[in-house]
Parts: structure tokens; sequence; C-alpha cells
């Protein structure tokens, strides 16, 4: 027995948020007149943003921009998007990447709901009552986080909390492999390597993993895997950059619904701290991560049929780590934690964060310790 939930809508198609795409038909079905669209700057002088809202302003919707969102959002930037968006909202737009789209599904539903406030959303199914209309919209091919009830703030100079909840699915995720064009092939690669931790991690969770989720995980990594050298080569080629979100986003849903776990869990103090990208953090902890759970029979056979999935050769006990050591190596994405500042002597601050993610590491396949994250963190190095 198993509850698979999953986002109402999804619309995959190049072109879907151009200025002759399909957002104003979208968001005329959720009956929306005035809009807040949540993004950053990046985003917005990118001229990522303009055909959207020529699209959106030719069905007579009203269009407001906030983008002020920064990577790892702060309770402040909710804040100061929830107030931007005035009295007359009656729909939300994210647009962007991760950080975007997890602000846009906070604000609408603080938006939609009069009697919460910020701090009584964090943690597991603590929203209640419903959201405004929500669609989202990557433009990276990474998070997945277009089609997960989760939204991760910054709460203080170096934590963050989760807000995980059915009220921050959107009713459609769009698809448009066209805006991922323009990203860099070092932010295409370590953000593809991201979405291939989150198919991993809910491959093998300890909670939750099902049928769907596997399935789901099985084709993601298949369609990153085939793409994520062609995408990194040439940035252009439309089919490939489709896939690739196709493949982001399958591999959201599955995490959704089997949640991701050591990875993640040694990976937010690395953002927290160092302020490195998060899908940069999964990427330089997984190989060591992969080798702990290997242990796992069950892991391990999961790891051994993933490896198959990603054409990886079978090297060692654990030809997943391996192969996906060579693959950032391959994309010139860095493989240690001293390529980005992080000491011996920050290990302990490390490893004592890492042992707060505790709606994380009970997902893993294998028991955490403080002396495992040490033990893994100096690996790293």
């Amino acid at each position: 027995m198993f509850l698979f939930r999953n986002t109402k809508s999804l619309l995959s198609e190049l072109g879907a948020a151009s200025s002759h795409g399909r957002l104003g038909e979208l968001f005329l079905q959720e009956k929306c007149a005035s809009i807040l669209l949540v993004t950053d700057k990046g985003v917005r002088d990118a001229g990522l943003i303009q055909g959207a809202v020529k699209n959106l302003n030719s069905y007579g919707i009203k269009v407001t921009i906030f983008d002020k969102v920064e990577a790892d959002p702060s309770e402040s930037i909710i804040q100061e998007a929830v107030q931007s968006a005035g009295n007359d909202i009656d729909g939300v737009l994210g647009f962007g990447g991760g950080s975007s789209l997890d602000v846009a599904k906070v604000v609408a539903f603080l938006k939609g709901n009069t009697n919460q406030t910020l701090s009584d959303l964090y943690g597991v199914d603590q929203c209640e009552g419903e959201r405004l209309p929500l669609i989202q919209v990557p433009t990276t091919a990474g998070t997945g986080s277009e089609v997960t009830p989760i939204s991760i703030i910054t709460t203080g100079a170096n934590s963050k909390m989760g807000i995980v909840s059915r009220q921050l699915y959107p009713d459609v995720a769009v698809l448009d492999g066209n805006l991922t064009i323009t990203v860099p092939s070092s932010v295409t690669a370590a953000t593809g390597i991201d979405a291939m931790v989150h198919a991993i991690e809910a491959r093998t969770s300890r909670v939750q993993k099902n049928p769907l989720s596997d399935m789901l995980a099985h084709e993601a990594l298949r369609l990153l895997s085939s793409n994520i050298r062609q995408v990194c080569l040439d940035g252009r080629d439309g089919r490939a950059r489709g896939e690739m979100l196709l493949g982001s986003c399958l591999a959201g849903m599955a995490f959704a619904n089997a949640p991701v776990a050591a990875v993640h869990a040694l990976a937010y103090p690395l953002g927290s701290h160092f302020k490195i990208p998060h899908g940069l953090s999964n990427a330089l902890v997984l190989p060591h991560v992969l080798r702990f759970n290997n242990q796992h029979p069950d892991a391990a056979r999961e790891y051994d049929q993933i490896s198959d999935i990603c054409h990886f050769e079978r090297t060692s006990s654990c030809s997943l780590a391996d192969g996906m050591h060579l693959l950032a190596m391959e994309l010139d994405v860095p493989t240690t934690l001293s390529e980005v500042g992080v000491c011996a002597s920050d290990v302990e601050m490390l490893s004592t964060e890492a042992m707060k993610q505790q709606r994380l590491l009970p997902n893993n396949p294998v028991e955490v310790t403080l002396a495992d994250c040490r033990s893994m963190y100096n690996l790293a190095l």
C-alpha cells in the first residue's frame, strides 16, 4: 500500500511560456485576472519573462512583477513578495530557478490564507486551508521544484527550514526547454547532476519508496544521463534542453513522494555556510554518500541498476559512485570540497549541522551518525 501525490497538470512544450504560448490561456482557466509574477533580476534582465508577460497581457491579465528573489531566499524576501502583491492578486506565477519557484509557492499560500503566518508553516503538513492558483515555470533543469510540495527558506545567517505540504503543489507546471538555452554550461552541468541526485535518492529512500516513484526516477535518469553531455557541449540544442527539463521534472515527482536523504543532508550546510550552489553541493558529497550507502544490499542492488540506466561501466563495488565522479570531472564540475574553499577545520561544524537535518536523514537506507558525517566530509576534501 502506498499514497502517491502529484501536481495537477503538466505541460511540456517548446515555446509554451513565450509570447505565443499558453500561460494566458492557463490562467484564464484558473479564473485569474491579476497575477503576481515571482522571479529574480537575472531572469528578468535576460529577457526570459518578456514573452510570458506579453502573452498574459494579450489575454487581459494584469501582471505585477516581483523580481527580488535571491539564492537561498530569506523570510524577509517572502514577506516583501507578499506585500508587493497587493490586495487584488488572484493568482501567482513562479518563473525562474528553484528559489523563485519556492518563494512563489509560499506567497500563493499566504495570499490565499489569512489565518496563518510564515512561522506557522514550517515542518510537514502544517499548512491549513488553500492557496491562490499557482503555475510554475522553471528556467533551469535541476531542482524539480515546479512539481514538489516543498519550499526551503533561509531562517537565519546559516540556517534553513522546510515547508512541506500538499497545498504547495502547483496547479500547472509548464516546461519550456527554450527558457534554459541561455543557462551557462557550468550551471547546466551542476543542476543536471542535482536532478540525477534527486532520482538516485528517490530510488533508495527508506520511506515511501513505491513503484510509481521508481518508474519516474528510472525515466528521469535515462533522460538526464542521455542528454547532460550534449546540453553542456551545445547549449542551443532545444531537443536536448527539453529532455533535460522533463528529466528534472520527473525526478522532482519521484522525490516529492520518495524523499531525498543523506546527500541533501550533507549538502545543505555547504550552501548555508559557504554559499555553494545547491546543485554543486550535492555533486561534491554524492560519491562519498553512495559508497557509504553501498554497504546496504538493497541500496547496492539499486545502484547497480542505476549504473546500467546511465551506461556507467561496472568498475568497482560501487560503480555508480565512480560513474558520477567521472561525469562531474568530464563536465568540469568541482569534485573536492577544497576546490570551493572548505578546509579540514570546517568538518566538525559541517558534520554537526548535517546531523540537524532530521527531516532528511531518516530517509537514508543506512543510518548516519556524527562520525559517519565526519568521515564522508573528510573523504570529500
